[in-house]
C-alpha cells in the first residue's frame, strides 16, 4: 500500500488517474477516497478538490445508471472529512464529523434516491420472505423476519458510507504519516479521544433513538460510529501498554465482528474512558508501555 501511496503523491496526474479508476469502480471506491484525502491533507484544499471534480465524474455516471448515489456521497464525505482534518489537526473532530455526514447522506438518499431504495427493500424483503418460507418448512415451526423499510435501509446504507468514509480518511493519514512522518499515525489513532460532552451527547441520542422505534433505531449505528473507532483507538493503546501483538490485536478485531455484546462493550469502555482516562493511567506508573501495533 505504500508503493499505491507514493505512486499517487508523484504527481497530480498520478493521483487522477488513481482516484479517477477507484471512484469508476463499486469495489474499489474506497482507494479513490483514500487518494482524496491523502493530496487533500498533504496538498492542501484546492488539490483535493480538482481531484474530486475529476472523479465525481464516473461515479456520477454510476448514480445516473444505477441510480445509487453511494459512490458519489462517499467522494463528497471524505473530501470533507479531510478538510476538517486538515484545517483543525484534530483527528478527534474529524471523527466525529462523520456522524452529521451519516444524517446528510441519509436525507439525501431518500430525496433523490427514493425509487432506487423502493427497489432495493422490495428486492430485499422478497428474499427475505422466501428465507423465511424455506426455513419454516425445514424446521417445521413458526418463525418471522421482520421486513426492512426504506429508512431503515436508507439509514444503513447511510451509516456504511460514512464507515467507508471514515476509513477512507484513515488509510490517507496513515498513507501521509508513512510518506512523510513515519510511526506518526500510530501514535495519533492511540491517544484519539473524544470530549466529555460529545460522548454524552451520542450515548443520549443512540438512547433516544432507540425509545423512538424500528425506523429510528438504525440511526444508533450512525450515531455510535465515532465512539467505535475511538473504541478501536483505546483497544491499540492497550495493545502497546501491555505489550500486546498482532495476534492479540486481531482476536479483538475477530471477537468485535463475531458477538454484538462486544460492540457495545467497546462503547462503554469510550464512555468510561472520556471520564477516567485509562491511556493517562496506564502511562502514570511506567511512562509508557512498550514499542509495537
Amino acid at each position: 500500500m505504500r508503493g499505491l501511496a507514493e505512486f499517487i503523491m508523484r504527481g497530480r496526474w498520478q493521483a487522477l488517474a488513481v482516484a479517477v479508476l477507484g471512484s469508476g469502480s463499486l469495489l474499489f471506491g474506497w482507494i479513490s477516497a483514500a487518494a482524496i484525502a491523502l493530496v487533500t491533507l498533504r496538498r492542501g484544499v484546492a488539490a483535493g478538490g480538482w481531484l474530486v471534480l475529476w472523479a465525481l465524474l464516473p461515479a456520477v455516471i454510476i448514480a445516473l445508471m444505477t441510480g445509487d448515489t453511494g459512490s458519489v456521497l462517499l467522494l463528497l464525505g471524505v473530501f470533507v472529512l479531510a478538510i476538517v482534518l486538515r484545517e483543525s489537526v484534530s483527528l478527534s473532530l474529524a471523527i466525529m464529523t462523520s456522524l452529521p455526514l451519516a444524517i446528510v447522506g441519509g436525507f439525501v438518499l431518500t430525496t433523490l434516491n427514493g425509487v432506487f431504495l423502493e427497489e432495493l427493500v422490495a428486492t430485499f424483503n422478497q428474499a427475505l420472505a422466501q428465507l423465511e418460507q424455506d426455513v419454516r418448512a425445514e424446521a417445521a415451526g413458526q418463525l418471522a423476519f421482520n421486513s426492512l423499510t426504506v429508512p431503515q435501509v436508507a439509514a444503513l446504507l447511510a451509516t456504511g458510507n460514512a464507515v467507508i468514509a471514515v476509513m477512507s480518511l484513515l488509510l490517507g493519514r496513515f498513507w501521509q504519516a508513512a510518506l512523510f512522518n513515519p510511526g506518526g499515525f500510530g501514535a495519533e489513532f492511540r491517544a484519539l479521544r473524544l470530549p466529555q460532552v460529545a460522548v454524552v451527547g451520542m450515548i443520549g441520542l443512540a438512547s433516544l433513538l432507540w425509545w423512538l422505534g424500528q425506523d429510528w433505531m438504525v440511526w444508533s449505528a450512525a450515531v455510535v460510529l465515532p465512539l467505535t473507532i475511538v473504541g478501536f483507538a483505546l483497544v491499540h493503546a492497550y495493545a502497546v501498554h501491555a505489550g500486546k501483538g498482532a495476534t492479540w490485536l486481531t482476536l479483538m478485531y475477530m471477537l468485535w465482528v463475531v458477538l454484538d455484546p462486544a460492540k457495545w462493550l467497546w462503547v462503554g469502555c469510550v464512555v468510561v474512558d472520556a471520564f477516567v482516562d485509562f491511556r493517562a493511567r496506564w502511562a502514570a506508573p511506567s511512562g509508557g508501555g512498550s514499542n509495537g501495533t
